[in-house]
């Protein structure tokens, strides 16, 4: 197993072809998809063919950024994965931080250990000078893990999702930190 990060109750590994299982039943939950896809199941053949060889695809160069599968240390349960990666204009100075965990893992504070974790490796060992998250405006849950993290409302905006969601007419929110005021928060 090769192991990105560990925290008091997480390890956080990359992922591997076998996990293809592990990421179907997560993304059939109607519940963890809610704010994605309105609740629908993402295809076994899409994360087969598309998603999990567009997330090996990051380690080719190395464990800087990707996507980690999350498991309980105790248990080595998966629960979900991480995303610590370059914005769409690939700049490793701004990076988008993001999770999906199974609904059994909600509110255990697992969601904001592996990001603090990860705002923490980005700051200290990467070189990266922002942390961004973004989510629906109404996604309550996740917009409080950014907040707990030190993460704040930069703006709201508007996209268009190929998927009908309850609560998109209220837009999307981008929290962010900077390497400076994280620095200075821990002072």
């Amino acid at each position: 197993m090769h192991i990105y990060l560990e925290t008091q109750r997480l390890t956080l590994r990359r992922f591997t072809p076998d996990d293809e299982d592990a990421l179907v039943e997560l993304d059939s939950d109607p519940a963890v998809m809610r704010f994605l896809t309105g609740g629908l199941p993402t295809p076994r053949e899409e994360i087969r063919d598309d998603i999990l060889p567009a997330w090996l695809d990051y380690y080719t160069d190395g464990d800087r950024f990707g996507f980690w599968a999350a498991l309980e240390k105790p248990t080595g349960r998966f629960i979900g994965w991480f995303h610590f990666r370059p914005d769409e204009n690939h700049d490793p100075e701004n990076i988008e931080l993001g999770y999906r965990l199974r609904a059994s893992s909600w509110g255990k504070g697992y969601a904001t250990e592996g990001s603090h974790a990860l705002i923490h490796k980005g700051f200290t060992e990467l070189e990266v000078d922002r942390v961004y998250a973004e989510t629906m405006a109404v996604n309550l849950a996740s917009r409080r893990v950014m907040e707990k993290c030190g993460l704040t409302l930069v703006r709201t905006f508007h996209q268009d999702w190929p998927y009908q969601i309850e609560g998109s007419e209220h837009g999307d929110v981008e929290y962010a930190l900077t390497k400076a005021t994280w620095t200075t928060n821990r002072a």
